[in-house]
């Protein structure tokens, strides 16, 4: 045999070596699965079939929308407060309560305390979103997962989805459903608990990849006033989609268009991340927050079937490729200040989406469609990617 031919044993080896190097990140992209694509985005598939069951009014429903953003707001002012050698701890307590608000939901409740345990799962997701990066970009040094990282949160959006459709078909109830995806959640995060610990030494493998070069680099405050009108952006299409198309087309399975919203999130990841690579932070993010606002502004102009699915992948292929751009950019920003920049941009995200629902319930309370809001939503991205140019 060749010195140069490698054994069996050589080659598992090698192959368990090459497992183990992208453990770190997909445990981290199934935490965000849960948090965030089941723990947040879930709901907004429920919520035409809860509007439908009399569980929950279109007004209440709102109200938890909000709820839920507020909640998100308040989970990123606490991850302030958490130091790095604690974002693996704080990653597992998301994941334990992003599964029994899911669960807890599954009970029939009143208003109050369905508001309230949205408010509980948004400070679960800001944290857990928060703290998985932390951990997985600065803690571990794996920089170049960041893709992914965030492409956890289009696969919990996408197979949350298909799971209801699949309920829906089998005429089965909201509570069912709610059950059906605590399940899921819970499976995933099983996956995603071992591999989320502190390292036991403190030094870790160094960044892979270069991003962008300084001339490129945003300013911390103009990475947390662009990705809070990114926040304000998105957030109309991410909450109301599915009851708008249900509305307006009837003959649509909106569950689908809302799943290739989650779908397309998962390559965007991937595509942004080389953007920015490429481009640097301002032009990509520009880029991406220009075609998020066309993306947004479509069902407004045109209510066809064409219209929502376009508006469901180009949305759906920004809104995640923003946090994938911006949280690694804010590694060089973070330099210059002593806060904790991730944990103010998601803050400052967390407060544009509790506008968002907010603008869309006072604005259809006095007659204005939803086109208005989605107006305003685009125009808040477009006025976005003028800032990163400042």
């Amino acid at each position: 045999m060749s010195s140069s031919t490698q054994s069996p044993s050589a080659t598992s080896g090698v192959l368990a070596t090459a497992r183990g190097a992208w453990q770190e990140p997909f445990a981290a992209a199934l935490s965000l699965a849960v948090v965030m694509g089941f723990g947040r985005f879930a709901f907004t598939g429920m919520y035409p079939l809860m509007v439908q069951e009399g569980i929950m009014s279109v007004s209440t429903g709102s109200l938890s929308a909000s709820a839920n953003y507020a909640g998100y707001l308040a989970g990123a002012l606490i991850a302030t407060k958490i130091p790095p050698r604690a974002a693996s701890s704080w990653t597992r307590a998301a994941l334990v309560a992003s599964v029994l608000c899911m669960l807890a939901l599954a009970v029939s409740a009143s208003p109050a305390v369905l508001i309230a345990l949205r408010l509980v799962a948004g400070v679960a997701s800001a944290i857990g979103l928060v703290c998985a990066s932390v951990w997985l970009l600065n803690v571990i040094g794996r920089h170049d997962g960041a893709p992914v990282l965030f492409a956890g949160v289009g696969t919990g959006i996408a197979v949350s989805a298909e799971l209801i459709a699949v309920g829906n078909m089998t005429r089965a109830g909201s509570s069912s459903l709610w059950i059906a995806l605590t399940v899921g959640a819970l499976a995933l995060a099983l996956f995603a608990w071992r591999p989320i610990r502190h390292p036991e030494t403190e030094s870790v493998r160094p960044a892979a990849g270069s991003l962008a070069q300084p001339q490129h680099v945003l300013g911390a405050w103009s990475l947390v006033a662009s990705y809070g009108l990114a926040g304000l952006g998105y957030i109309i299409t991410a909450t109301y989609l599915p009851l708008l198309i249900h509305g307006a087309l009837p003959d649509v399975n909106s569950l689908h268009v809302w799943a290739m919203f989650g779908l397309a999130a998962v390559p965007s990841c991937f595509l942004w991340h080389a953007v920015h690579e490429r481009l640097g932070t301002r032009r990509a993010m520009q880029w991406n927050l220009v075609v998020q606002a066309i993306g947004v502004a479509l069902p407004a102009v045109d209510h066809s079937a064409a219209a929502y699915v376009g508006s469901a992948i180009l949305v759906g292929g920004t809104f995640v490729g923003t946090v994938t751009i911006a949280v690694p950019a804010a590694r060089h920003a973070a330099r210059a200040i002593r806060f904790n920049l991730v944990a103010a941009m998601t803050a400052s995200y967390g407060v544009g989406q509790i506008v968002g629902p907010l603008m869309a319930s006072a604005l259809t309370a006095h007659g204005s469609s939803f086109n208005s809001s989605m107006e305003i939503a685009s125009a808040a991205l477009l006025f976005a990617a003028v800032i990163c140019q400042i």
